[in-house]
């Protein structure tokens, strides 16, 4: 008699076509879900007056406010990443977004500092998922071939969602106020929420939808712990946080104040110069995935680009008296260098077993938006260091001296960020281990 072992394979034969019509689709509201976390990410940018004024803080104190978000956006990005690996993108998405909504409803509503933390700090925890899940929805729904170019995409349409929340988010808060802008955006997410929830499919394969079905937790965690001894990813974590500081520090908060006391424009027009770092970022990040899957290369633009993003950054902060046209140039070229850190994550999945891919990508988003963590309220505090007083409209005014310090902050980060990136070893674009390693 023959055994139970012997039985014959049933071939499953994917549900939905990988690349078509439905995928695109799937991969729009992942891109859009993303979008969505970094409208919540940059928006305390164009609040800066208002939020230091409602709630009564200075600048290290506004810093922690914005920076709650990045503390549970980074905190959560391991665990949320051996989620997506459990149980598919789908149900994760959905969930991720209606807290995220929730917690703009708190905040909207704040009348204390205290609540207003709580209210970004479930901004944060909801917004985790929207990255790392577009990853992994790339991953099942496309080729391989195509994952650096979509990362990028994808990347550039929260980086269009960001350039939406400086200039055009500014007058639209100088029409509303800044409470209700956040009220109508929540209203927005639990919008978005639902339609994930109709549409996306976690996997073409219904057999394949995650790891659950394939391995046990105990080869799911001996794996994990294999892929956290490859010195690489530790690497790989140091380049994408240093790579990220600009667009997270300055782009993310500062920015705004920082052009308006530099120049003595008004908020409108500082939103817009500070802006094109989002844009770069919105055009360097495909450009770079697509440059980098033609050159079949990951170490050479990653290394090149950390160089230059640094001697960009030292130029736009270190040059007086430099015409705002120029900065203008200087900030979208610091967003499109920068961008090149994006195929870092193309990086740590030819790196490392496609079984923990998504915890593994989960850590390295963690440590890339934890630059936002460190930076903003570091930033705050070297501006509230050298304060000389001045109030304006019931809030603190810095002087341009005390943001040339503080920005010294981000030309370090950047230049951390190219050291560490001569430690890459290059993959040629090709996986390094497999499944069954």
């Amino acid at each position: 008699m023959q055994s139970s072992r012997s039985e014959s394979v049933v071939k499953v034969t994917p549900k939905y076509r990988v690349g078509g019509s439905l995928a695109w689709a799937i991969w729009a509201l992942g891109a859009l879900s993303f979008g969505y976390a970094f409208f919540h990410r940059v928006a305390p940018s164009v609040m800066v007056t208002e939020l230091m004024r409602d709630f009564a803080v200075g600048g290290a104190a506004l810093g922690n406010l914005s920076a709650l978000y990045f503390y549970a956006y980074s905190g959560l990005q391991l665990p949320i990443g051996i989620i997506l690996d459990r149980f598919g993108a789908r149900i994760t998405l959905t969930t991720s977004l209606l807290i995220c909504a929730v917690g703009g409803l708190v905040f909207s509503t704040a009348e204390t500092i205290q609540v207003a933390y709580v209210g970004r700090l479930l901004i944060g925890m909801g917004s985790g998922v929207g990255f790392l899940g577009s990853l992994v929805l790339i991953g099942h729904w496309f080729p391989q071939s195509r994952f650096a170019m979509l990362s990028g995409m994808t990347m550039t349409i929260a980086m269009f969602a960001a350039v939406g929340s400086q200039a055009p988010l500014s007058l639209l808060v100088d029409s509303l106020g800044w409470r209700d802008t956040i009220y109508y955006g929540s209203i927005a997410g639990l919008g978005l929420a639902l339609a994930i929830g109709l549409v996306v499919r976690s996997s073409p394969d219904p057999s394949k939808m995650s790891t659950r079905h394939q391995i046990t937790w105990g080869e799911f965690g001996r794996a994990l712990v294999k892929t956290f001894r490859i010195p690489q990813v530790w690497v790989m974590a140091i380049v994408t946080s240093t790579m990220s500081g600009f667009l997270l520090g300055f782009g993310g908060l500062w920015g705004i104040p920082y052009m308006m006391t530099r120049y003595g424009i008004e908020r409108p027009e500082a939103g817009l110069y500070v802006s094109t770092v989002f844009l770069g970022w919105a055009v360097g990040a495909p450009l770079s995935g697509w440059l980098t899957d033609r050159l079949q290369r990951r170490k050479a633009p990653i290394v090149w680009a950390a160089l230059v993003n640094t001697l960009v950054l030292a130029a736009l902060f270190l040059i007086p008296d430099m015409p705002i046209l120029f900065a203008g140039m200087l900030i979208f070229a610091g967003g499109a260098i920068g961008a090149t850190m994006i195929n870092c994550y193309a990086y740590i999945r030819e790196i490392t077993n496609p079984k923990v891919h998504g915890a593994v990508m989960g850590l390295i988003n963690g440590f890339t938006v934890s630059a936002g963590a460190v930076l903003q309220p570091l930033i705050g505090y070297l501006l509230d260091l050298n304060w000389t007083g001045e109030m304006v409209g019931g809030a603190r005014a810095y002087s341009i001296a005390a943001y040339d310090i503080s920005m010294i902050a981000i030309i370090v980060t950047a230049g951390i960020g190219f050291l560490g990136t001569l430690a890459m070893v290059e993959t040629y674009c090709r996986p390094q281990i497999s499944s069954a390693d």
